[in-house]
C-alpha cells in the first residue's frame, strides 16, 4: 500500500517484503526496539512490525512537530488486519483522477498554491474510470478517453477534526477534446496547463509527493513498455 501522511510517503509492505536495495538510510527492528521520532531520520525502515506499531508511527509523523523523516517503510507481520485497523482510525473516501495525455504533453492544474492531477470523490453507483472521467471533464472541461490504471494512492488529512484517508485510483487518459478547456473556479482551480516532460518535472518541484509518485509510476510503465518492444 501507498500511504502519504503529511506529504511524507509511507510504503506498508506485507510479511517478508523489504525496501528497494540502496534505499535506506535506518532500519528499525520493531520487536527489539521502541520506535521514537529520533529514530525516524531521512529514509527509514520498519521491520517485523504489528498494527500497534504502525499505530505508534503513524501517530508520529501525523503530529505537527517537524519531521526530519523523508520516507518511511514498514513491513507488517499481520498484513490482513491493515485495512481493518484503517476503517477504524480513519474515514475511508474513494476518489479517482486521471494523467491526461495530449501527444508529448500532459495535463496539469494549478489549485491552493500547488501544481496539481485533477481527482474526485466517486459518487454512489459509480465506477472509478467513470469517476475520473467525470471529475476530469467537471474540472478542466475536457473530453477524455479513460485508459489503463496507472496506480494507486492513499493519503491522509483531516476535515472538521475528523481523520479522514482517501483512496484514489489513477488512470491514463487521452484527450479527445480540449476545445472549450477551463479551469473550475468553483473547485479552486486557477489554471489549466499542457506541460512537456520538462515543464512536468519543474512543476513537481512546487506540488505534493503523491502526485510525483503518480508520475513516477507512469514513467516507470513507459520505460518498461519500451524495453519490451525494443527485445
Amino acid at each position: 500500500m501507498n500511504l502519504f501522511v503529511n506529504d511524507i510517503p509511507v510504503r506498508i509492505l506485507k510479511p517478508g517484503k523489504s525496501p528497494d536495495a540502496g534505499h535506506i538510510n535506518h532500519v528499525v527492528d520493531a520487536r527489539k526496539e521502541p520506535i521514537t521520532k529520533a529514530k525516524l531520520i531521512h529514509h527509514v525502515w520498519v521491520n517485523r512490525a504489528t498494527i500497534e506499531h504502525l499505530d505508534v508511527v503513524l501517530d508520529l509523523i501525523n503530529s505537527k512537530v517537524p519531521t526530519n523523516l523523508l520516507s518511511l517503510d514498514i513491513t507488517l507481520e499481520d498484513y490482513d488486519a491493515l485495512m481493518d485497523y484503517l476503517r477504524q482510525k480513519f474515514k475511508i473516501i474513494k476518489a479517482a483522477g486521471g494523467l491526461v495525455r495530449k501527444k508529448d504533453k500532459f495535463l496539469m492544474i494549478y489549485r491552493m498554491k500547488k501544481w496539481d492531477l485533477p481527482k474526485g470523490k466517486k459518487e454512489t453507483g459509480e465506477r472509478y474510470k467513470e469517476t475520473a472521467n467525470r471529475e476530469i471533464n467537471e474540472e478542466c472541461n475536457i473530453e477524455v478517453k479513460v485508459g489503463a490504471r496507472i496506480c494507486t494512492t492513499w493519503h491522509t488529512y483531516t476535515m472538521n477534526k475528523n481523520a479522514m484517508l482517501k483512496k484514489t485510483r489513477w488512470y491514463l487518459m487521452e484527450l479527445v477534446d480540449d476545445s472549450k478547456m477551463k479551469p473550475d473556479a468553483a473547485e479552486d482551480i486557477e489554471e489549466a496547463r499542457w506541460m512537456t516532460q520538462k515543464e512536468v518535472y519543474h512543476a513537481l518541484e512546487n506540488s505534493y509527493r503523491s502526485i510525483r509518485f503518480v508520475l513516477e509510476r507512469y514513467y516507470r510503465k513507459e520505460e518498461k513498455e519500451s524495453v519490451r518492444n525494443r527485445e
